[in-house]
């Protein structure tokens, strides 16, 4: 049974299927996009629809493989995310408050995470309490293997987060219609986050990294990974990271609500990419990375792991011109 989708290129674009431990050539499929919407228009699941195309056996490692979705026009891929969804993520920023303002009352950070708690999983059919949301930017943010995550010049920091995207696209009707997950690096700049709470949208504005493969079907609630910073071929920081439903404070399905209640995000033909939050961070350990430094992030069950060199991008002089 196929379980995940992989985009390659070896000269020319194309599409794998992972069926068990093998790879196979998804016949006269280019990309994953094309797929889903292939899928959507004949009424079937992407499984059901990619079953019948399988072609030959292909060996993966003698492909470059690219991030497992894209849009042909980056403008019409939007990336966003959710935070404070995991108890880690809770208490780093929590701490960060803390250090600024010493007081025995939670913070806005904590507030928000026990909100989910209280409220983030409801029965089904009901709608939970909303979480954190943040836009991140377009398709052209998007990374895949290998690639780097580039820095902006003026950033304070790069640093890793490991978390789990949903992929969506938005079907002919404006229904959402998720395709599948994928592990990526999230990415933010967490010394200008903590340099002032009300400046996280800019921290957030940065590239991030997804992993060769979209997941195909339901994710597993119990997700235990490893995420892990190299430093001249030698692991310099390295920390067990819990994601999936059942370590989060928030149902996929409510975090799914909240951000697709916004009728702009249900626009027929676009793509999302939605990263629903993390609980480890090196950052929150006192551990600033450096440029040249290889972040690898793995996770069952995903079979590659995510691995991005981190880069600082030259400085671009902004000018703004009056017509």
């Amino acid at each position: 049974m196929i379980r995940s989708l992989i985009q390659f290129s070896d000269g020319d674009r194309g599409v794998a299927a992972l069926d068990g431990d093998r790879a196979y050539r998804v016949d006269g499929a280019a990309s994953t996009l094309a797929l889903a919407h292939a899928a959507l228009a004949a009424g079937q699941t992407l499984v059901d629809h990619v079953q019948p195309q399988l072609g030959d056996a292909i060996d993966l490692g003698r492909v470059r493989l690219l991030a497992p979705i894209d849009h042909p026009d980056a403008a019409h891929l939007l990336v966003s995310g959710t935070g404070l969804t995991h108890l880690g993520s809770a208490e780093g920023r929590d701490a960060m408050h803390r250090a600024a303002a010493l007081d025995p009352a939670p913070t806005d950070s904590m507030k928000m995470f026990m909100l989910g708690v209280e409220g983030g999983k409801p029965a089904d059919g009901a709608t939970g309490v909303q979480p954190e949301w943040f836009y991140k930017g377009d398709g052209s943010i998007l990374v895949g293997p290998d690639a780097p995550l580039e820095m902006p010049d003026f950033a304070l920091d790069g640093s890793e987060e490991p978390e789990i995207a949903g992929v969506y696209l938005i079907a002919p009707d404006g229904m959402p219609t998720r395709i599948g997950f994928a592990l990526g690096n999230e990415f933010s700049d967490h010394v200008t986050e903590r340099g002032n709470y009300l400046w996280l949208a800019h921290s957030k504005l940065r590239p991030a990294a997804l992993g060769a493969e979209l997941l195909l079907g339901d994710l597993p609630a119990d997700i235990r990974g490893m995420s892990r910073i190299v430093r001249d071929g030698r692991t310099v920081w390295e920390k067990p990271f819990l994601t999936g439903e059942a370590n989060m404070s928030h149902s996929i399905a409510n975090l799914e609500h909240h951000h697709f209640k916004y009728a702009p995000f249900r626009r027929p033909g676009d793509v999302h990419v939605h990263f629903f939050g993390t609980a480890t961070l090196s950052f929150a350990d006192g551990f600033l990375a450096q440029p040249g430094d290889h972040f690898v992030i793995e996770a069952r069950p995903f079979t590659w792991p995510v691995v991005n060199a981190l880069a600082r991008s030259a400085e671009t002089p902004i000018r703004v011109a009056a017509l």
